[in-house]
C-alpha cells in the first residue's frame, strides 16, 4: 500500500519504515538558501537568526532539541559519524547551520537503516551546505559508496552585479553497497546532431596493435553524464503548481528510472508538493511520501488525484493509497489545534478542497480569510471567476466572526462565504448566517446560501458547502429545460 504520512519524518521513519525495506530514496530538504549566508552562522544570541522555512520553524534552530540530537550522535551513533559530528561543531559552534546538519544526520541515519542492499539516496542540495552534507554522507554510507556528484545546471533571469551566475544545484548519489541497480538505457539521453553525422562514416577503432572494428552509436541514445540540463518548470508550464521549491518531473523521473525497477518502493520523506511522489506512480513504483506540513500532504493528495493529462495520476485516497497521521476525528482535530494551530488550519482548509490562504508567516496579512475555493458561474460574455471565501476557529467563536466574515465577502467581492468551527456555533451565529440571505446563480436553478457555517464534526461526517459547480447536486438551468446533472467532487473525483 502506498502511503502518505503526516508528521516529522524522524518519527515516522522509526515507527513506520522496516529496516532494508525501500528500494530508492530521494529528498531535497528544505533550506532557503536565498537569504544571507551569513545569518546560518551567527550565534543564537543575534536577533536576525530567524528560521529558515515555515515547516521547520522549530527544528533549525539550536536549542535544547539540537543540542540533545548532537550528544546522542556523538556518543551513541557509529564511530564515523561521532567523529564528524564532533568535528563540525568545533569548526561552526552552535548555530543554525549545525542545527541543520545535526538534524539531518540523525535523518540520514534512519534513511541508511531503512535502504536495501541494492538501492541507492538521492540527496539534493544547494551550496549552501553541500560541502558538509557530503562529509556527512560519507560517515553514514562510507566513501567507497559514494557514486555520483551530479549537477543540475539551468538557465534563467537574474544575475548578480559581482559575482558568476550562480545556476546549479547539487545532488549527491550513494549505494547502500556494492551491489547497486543502476539502468542506463533507461536514461539515455539523444546524440548531439554532430555525433550523429559524423557516425555515418565508417570510424574505426583501433589501439596499439589491436583492431575493435567500427565504432557505433548506441540504438538508445548516449550515456548520460553527471551534469545535467533540464530547465525550471516555467511559469506557464501546465506543470506549475506554485510550490516555491517544486522541481521538474523530467529531474526526478531520471533519477527513479536510473535506480528502480518498476514495482520497487520509492520513499521521499521531505515530500513538499510531492512530484517525487507522482513520478514514482506514473512509472509504476510504490511510494512512501512524508512531510511535516498538512499544507504539502494535502497537496500531494489534490495532485494525485488530478488527471494525468494534468500530471496527476488520477487515483483516489482509499483506494490506491493511504494518507496516515491526519485528524479522522475531532478529539485528533482538537489535539492538532493545540499542537499547532496553523497545521489545524492548513487541514480543515483540506476537508472542504480550500486553497490555503495566509500562513504563520503571514499573521495578519490574510483580511481574515484561510482558504479560497474558486468556481466558475455566468455564461457566454458574462463568465466570471468567483470565489468562496474559507474561515478557520479552532477556540470560542461568537456572531461577532460571522459579522467580519460578511465583512471580507464585502471587501473581496465574494459571493459566498465558508465558516468552519471546532465548537459549535451559536444560535445567534446561525440566525446572522441565514439573514445574509442566497446567491442566486446564472447557471443553477438551486439557490446557494451566502454564509455556510460547518463544525469540524459535520464535515467529517461527510457534510460539503454547497457551491456552484462543486459539490452536491444541483440543476443546471437552460433556455430549453431544466436538466438534473450528477456532479463529481472537483479533486477527487468522487461522484456525489
Amino acid at each position: 500500500m502506498n502511503r502518505l504520512y503526516y508528521g516529522d519524518n524522524l518519527q515516522v521513519l522509526r515507527d513506520h519504515v522496516d529496516d532494508s525495506s525501500v528500494d530508492l530514496i530521494y529528498l531535497d530538504p528544505p533550506f532557503n538558501s536565498n537569504r544571507d549566508y551569513n545569518v546560518l552562522f551567527r550565534d543564537e544570541s543575534e536577533n536576525d537568526s530567524d528560521a529558515q522555512i515555515l515547516a521547520f520553524e522549530d527544528t533549525w534552530h539550536w536549542g535544547p532539541t539540537a543540542q540533545n540530537t548532537w550528544e546522542e550522535l556523538v556518543t551513541k551513533a557509529p564511530e564515523p559519524v561521532a567523529v564528524v559530528m564532533d568535528a563540525l561543531r568545533k569548526m561552526l559552534g552552535a548555530n543554525q547551520m549545525m542545527a541543520y546538519l545535526v538534524m539531518m544526520t540523525a535523518r540520514l541515519l534512519e534513511l541508511g537503516r531503512v535502504l536495501n542492499e541494492t538501492g541507492s539516496i538521492y540527496l539534493h542540495c544547494d551550496p549552501t551546505a553541500s560541502h558538509y552534507l557530503k562529509l556527512v554522507l560519507d560517515s553514514i554510507f562510507g566513501p567507497k559508496n559514494f557514486r555520483n556528484e551530479i549537477i543540475w545546471c539551468y538557465r534563467g533571469a537574474g544575475y548578480p552585479k559581482r559575482d558568476f551566475g550562480k545556476k546549479h544545484d547539487t545532488i549527491f548519489r550513494y549505494s547502500k553497497s556494492d551491489a547497486w541497480k543502476f539502468n542506463v538505457d533507461a536514461v539515455r539521453v539523444p546524440y548531439a546532431k554532430a555525433t550523429i553525422e559524423r557516425f555515418q562514416h565508417k570510424i574505426g577503432n583501433v589501439r596499439g596493435n589491436a583492431d575493435y572494428g567500427q565504432q557505433k552509436l548506441h540504438k538508445k541514445g548516449r550515456h548520460p553524464d553527471d551534469w545535467w540540463e533540464i530547465q525550471p518548470i516555467a511559469p506557464s508550464a501546465k506543470e506549475r503548481i506554485s510550490y516555491p521549491t517544486q522541481k521538474p518531473l523530467a529531474l526526478i523521473e531520471r533519477i527513479i528510472r536510473a535506480s528502480s525497477d518498476e514495482g520497487d518502493l520509492v520513499l521521499d520523506p521531505f515530500c513538499g508538493c510531492g512530484t517525487a511522489v507522482v513520478a514514482a506512480e506514473r512509472l509504476k513504483r510504490r511510494w512512501i511520501g512524508i512531510d511535516i506540513t498538512h499544507l504539502s500532504v494535502s497537496m500531494m493528495a489534490s495532485r494525485l488525484a488530478a488527471p494525468t493529462e494534468d500530471l496527476g495520476c488520477n487515483i483516489h485516497a482509499g483506494q490506491e493509497y493511504e494518507i496516515i497521521g491526519v485528524p479522522t476525528t475531532v478529539n485528533g482535530a482538537r489535539q492538532l489545534a493545540l499542537d499547532d494551530p496553523f497545521q489545524f488550519q492548513f487541514w480543515a482548509n483540506s476537508l472542504v478542497a480550500a486553497k490555503p490562504r495566509g500562513g504563520r508567516k503571514r499573521r495578519g496579512a490574510d483580511g481574515g480569510v484561510d482558504g479560497v475555493i474558486r468556481f466558475v458561474d455566468g455564461q457566454g460574455r458574462k463568465l466570471r471567476s468567483l470565489q468562496a471565501l474559507v474561515q478557520v476557529k479552532s477556540g470560542r467563536v461568537s456572531v461577532r466572526d460571522i459579522r467580519d466574515l460578511l465583512g471580507t465577502m464585502d471587501d473581496q467581492d465574494a459571493p459566498i462565504g465558508i465558516f468552519i468551527t471546532l465548537n459549535p456555533p451559536t444560535r445567534p451565529m446561525l440566525d446572522l448566517g441565514v439573514e445574509a440571505g442566497k446567491y442566486i446563480s446564472d447557471n443553477w436553478s438551486t439557490p446557494f446560501d451566502r454564509v455556510q457555517i460547518f463544525t469540524v464534526e459535520q464535515l467529517l461526517s461527510g457534510s460539503t458547502p454547497h457551491i456552484p459547480g462543486r459539490f452536491k447536486q444541483a440543476t443546471f438551468k437552460s433556455d430549453e429545460q431544466e436538466t438534473n446533472l450528477t456532479l463529481r467532487n472537483h479533486d477527487s473525483g468522487e461522484e456525489l
